[in-house]
């Protein structure tokens, strides 16, 4: 269950001697070690590009101290810790236990009387780390792990002084959105009574299987936690009131930890007498699996970038702490925004896949890629939790919009040209293909919308900071959609940061970038709660976005000239909440759309030109040379011609077990044709109709560089390019 190590893997850290990989993604890798005495530790490593940077290091240092003040008790026993060496680390106990998520998802949700315990014990935790001024901001059902001797709260990477916003930026939300505070939510302070909010979240995710705010984007998840009610569905009737308390959008009207503790505790018996047998169990397999595992490491790879370190799929964080329950997988950040330590395939909520999908086995070739795939091109490091937009090409670099910062890479080489913090949201950065334009606000003073034009190549400012007065220019207040022509588009509210009413003032815009001055705006009732999608075609701005209640996609035409509405349509379609901006299918006649069936819009009024396929799943489309190339659930690549939606061919079977992915774009090539399938891109031959090999990546999002020589692709915790043709 536990990973083996890599070839470059150190032998020993400092005197710890490490036996496997625990998990590895964006920030850095945990590891399974021994002292020269045996213990069994979790020790925490960072990566070199990250220790370079001070700010990280502060972060690292607050995450050491917020585990020693939990204490042993509560958390995970700091053994040891060197923040100030070439690299970091940290070594903490190895705890023996699952985290709450997988303990939920093993047995279900937990009975009354344990979901009591549970909660008792937490809010005693939490009340000692806020004796010492310290508040946890990221309590989530991954970072409790229950041990047969009470849970322990793990993941102290955002922890901080209460009342500090020195390490955090004004205006940014750090955390998990479906577990946020309101007021963090906001950007806002998180006090004390931001944990209980959070604790609330986490019993009755305990309680229920599901958090009080459902699932969704990070977006839709931080809409709903700062003026929805919660969803209570299936909380025990005696636990009502008090997590209805504790749910309060006023953080003065919930409860303390004391009252928390005198109101769940029982007092009768041990911790463990209150948990399920199912459950104890697991804790005691888990005992047993550390002290049999038999250390291992990959060999180097030979004639394939890839070739020895493929041997099992990559670790998702709910996988990571199913073999093993890493102590302290941090979610510490490296400037602002950071809502994860590992890089994961989970959702915006925490939890596992992309929905949709079929199951079925993970497509993987042999380590030794005998299927004929090639060897990566370059191979890099993301930390892109929300995996929310596609990544933009301009000037001839490829732009990841990251959960802390935006990156610029070289498509050939694959080396980090620059890295831009301010623009720590993906919806405050896009690009007309020569230069990327970013979206910030003034700290201080009257609100307003500042845009900046960065230079692709270098990152520098390739012109004067555009500013217009009286839109809420943060992420939380505009969405940068899309440039062209000297014209960038973007979803702006008139108002301030500060204001109670936030779903009104809304407006598309059109500003002129070579004077600064706006083109025209028209107000809409959409918010940006949802993300937007867009393309220009012609001499119309298309857009397209999740409907409130998450039930339709809604599109629209709008004049570029003038940004009037030519026509709006909703289409029934609830697969298009895992729908990310660049995913829009277009050509000059039609916009294609896939779920319960391929449709093609008119463009001229919205309607309905041919729909194929009703009643089958299909996957985002992308239209080529004529054709329109989608994935479908069961079957694999489907391609219809896109003037009148007639089948043209079908993937033939190709002998091995593929399981189309639904929400990632395919690629179209001269020779192949790039399905994305369960672990990899699947490469179909466009002669013999049949999968020729199976690319192994992570990735959920492509492009090709404007070499069209390369495919780029993002995913979770890496990027990476592989030969196009």
């Amino acid at each position: 269950m536990l990973s083996p190590l890599t070839h470059d893997d150190p032998a020993a850290v400092a005197t710890y001697r490490l036996i496997a990989r625990l998990g590895s993604g964006g920030m850095g890798t945990v590891y399974l070690a021994r002292t020269p005495g045996g213990r069994t530790v979790a020790l925490k490593t960072v990566h070199a590009r990250l220790a370079t940077d001070p700010a990280f290091r502060a972060r690292f240092r607050l995450e050491t101290d917020a585990a020693r003040i939990i204490g042993a008790r509560h958390g995970a026993a700091v053994v040891d810790a060197d923040p100030l060496a070439e690299t970091p680390w940290l070594a903490t106990e190895y705890v023996l236990g699952p985290p709450l998520d997988d303990a939920v998802a093993l047995g279900g949700p937990l009975p009354e009387p344990t979901v009591r315990a549970l909660g008792a014990a937490l809010a005693g935790a939490l009340a000692q780390l806020h004796s010492s001024d310290v508040v946890h901001r990221d309590l989530k059902p991954s970072n409790v792990l229950v041990t047969a001797y009470g849970p322990k709260i793990i993941d102290f990477g955002i922890a901080r002084a209460a009342g500090d916003d020195h390490l955090t930026r004004t205006g940014a939300a750090a955390g998990t959105p479906a577990f946020m505070s309101p007021e963090q939510a906001s950007g806002q302070e998180h006090p004390p009574a931001g944990d209980v909010f959070a604790l609330a979240g986490v019993l009755v995710f305990a309680a229920t299987g599901h958090g009080p705010f459902g699932t969704g984007s990070a977006a839709d998840l931080l809409y709903r936690v700062r003026y929805a009610d919660p969803d209570l569905t299936g909380v025990p009737e005696a636990l009502l009131p008090l997590l209805t308390a504790c749910l309060s959008k006023d953080p003065a009207a919930r409860p303390t930890t004391s009252t928390l503790v005198d109101r769940l505790h029982d007092g009768h018996g041990e911790f463990a007498d209150h948990l399920p047998p199912l459950l104890l169990t697991d804790i005691a397999r888990r005992a047993t699996d550390v002290w049999l595992h038999a250390p291992h490491r990959l060999p180097a790879p030979t004639d394939s970038a890839v070739a020895e370190t493929v041997a099992s799929t990559p670790l998702s964080r709910r996988r990571l702490f199913s073999v093993g329950g890493a102590a302290l997988l941090g979610a510490a950040g490296a400037g602002v925004g950071v809502w994860a330590w590992l890089g994961s395939n989970n959702d915006a909520d925490g939890t596992a896949g992309k929905g949709g999908a079929t199951a079925g086995p993970t497509a993987i070739p042999a380590t030794t890629a005998s299927d004929g795939a090639p060897a990566a091109l370059w191979r890099g490091e993301s930390l892109d939790r929300e995996e929310s937009v596609t990544p933009l090409l301009a000037g001839g670099v490829v732009g990841f919009a990251e959960t802390a910062s935006f990156r610029a890479f070289d498509p050939q080489s694959g080396a980090v040209l620059w890295e831009d913090t301010m623009a720590s949201d993906p919806k405050q950065i896009t690009t007309d293909g020569t230069n990327f334009y970013t979206s910030t606000y003034p700290v201080e003073g009257p609100s307003a919308l500042q845009i900046g034009t960065l230079a692709a190549r270098t990152g520098k400012a390739a012109a004067g900071t555009i500013t217009l007065k009286g839109f809420e220019g943060s992420q939380f207040g505009t969405e940068l959609l899309t440039a062209a022509g000297g014209v960038l588009y973007a979803s702006s509210r008139v108002g301030g940061r500060n204001d109670e009413d936030s779903n009104t003032g809304w407006h598309l815009i059109a500003v002129n970038l070579r004077t600064g001055k706006e083109a025209w705006r028209q107000p809409h009732t959409d918010t940006n709660a949802r993300p937007w999608l867009s393309r220009i075609v012609g001499n119309r701005l298309v857009l397209g976005k999740n409907s409130e209640d998450l039930l339709s996609f809604n599109v629209q035409a709008r004049d570029l000239r003038t940004g009037h509405q030519l026509w709006r349509r909703n289409i029934p379609l609830e697969e298009s909440q895992g729908y990310r901006p660049g995913q829009l299918a277009t050509d000059d006649q039609h916009l294609y759309l896939g779920g319960d069936r391929l449709r093609a819009l008119r463009l001229t009024d919205g309607g309905v030109a041919w729909e194929y396929g009703k009643g089958s799943a299909f996957g985002l489309p992308a239209v080529s040379g004529g054709l329109v190339h989608a994935n479908a659930a069961g079957r694999g690549l489907v391609v219809v011609s896109a003037d009148k939606g007639v089948k043209r061919w079908e993937e033939a079977l190709s002998g091995r077990s593929l399981t189309p992915e639904l929400y990632t774009v395919p690629v179209v090539g001269t020779k192949y044709v790039y399905a994305p399938v369960r672990g990899g891109l699947s490469a179909i031959d466009r002669v013999t109709r049949r999968s020729a090999w199976v690319f192994p990546t992570e990735a959920t999002r492509y492009v090709v560089d404007t070499s069209r020589t390369r495919i780029v692709g993002a995913g979770a915790s890496s990027v990476v390019a592989l030969p196009f043709a």
